[in-house]
């Protein structure tokens, strides 16, 4: 009876993880856009050495990610995984990519080589602005899926994107923490923001050409079916 007492309160442990995890990964979230916001107070006069604010910034950014990392194969090892699950953990990584670009555009960042201010604000706003009508489209799509019943889970082109997109924002927040100047820091900031946006817009052309075929499939079933 002890033992089996203790192993139902194990399992009821196990449960909770994964929306643990999921929801710890949103406050973590807050946590780091609200420091990136107030990062530029910080780093005015140049950059700092290790560790400084934005380097704590990054140490949560990157537990945020782990988070992310654990909770899926946790919820499907344990059978945990819900319909609840598979809508709210997409959401808080898009919460995550598209605050922390919008968060970019509003202190300015990141800066390139001698580019105007204005040239910057337009580089920084298009990259943010692809991003996150990507996002919300695949968002969309996601959703009218689920409603119908259709299995969206992430592919192979989504999980680069993903992992582009971070690797981006890290990226930006390592560059003005400590090689604000560099040139090689200019030159690799603008090679991985060229591929992150080519890999963001081919990997939202999959995911229409993906709808697209679940919807003729669906369409073909029903007219065999009849």
């Amino acid at each position: 009876m002890y033992f089996a007492g203790n192993k139902s309160k194990l399992a009821g442990m196990i449960k909770h993880i994964p929306n643990t995890l999921t929801f710890g990964r949103l406050i973590l979230t807050v946590i780091f856009l609200i420091m990136l916001l107030l990062s530029p107070r910080f780093y005015a006069h140049g950059e700092r050495p290790f560790p400084d604010f934005l380097d704590y910034a990054f140490i949560i950014f990157v537990i945020a990610g782990l988070t992310d990392v654990i909770d899926g194969p946790v919820a499907r090892r344990f059978n945990l995984t819900t319909k609840f699950g598979r809508m709210l953990d997409p959401l808080i990584d898009k919460v995550l990519v598209c605050g922390a670009f919008v968060c970019f555009v509003i202190i300015g960042e990141p800066k390139l080589f001698d580019f105007t201010p204005a040239a910057m604000a337009v580089i920084q706003w298009s990259t943010a602005g692809v991003i996150i009508l990507r996002e919300v489209y695949v968002t969309v799509l996601r959703h009218i899926a689920e409603a119908r019943g259709i299995n969206f889970a992430a592919t192979l082109s989504g999980k680069i994107k993903m992992f582009l997109q971070t690797f981006a924002i890290g990226t930006v927040v390592i560059k003005i923490a400590h090689v604000q100047t560099a040139v090689w820091g200019y030159w690799f900031t603008t090679v991985t923001f060229a591929v992150t946006l080519i890999v963001t817009i081919v990997s939202g052309l999959r995911a229409t050409q993906r709808s697209a075929w679940k919807k003729s499939s669906e369409f073909k079933t029903l007219h065999t079916d009849k």
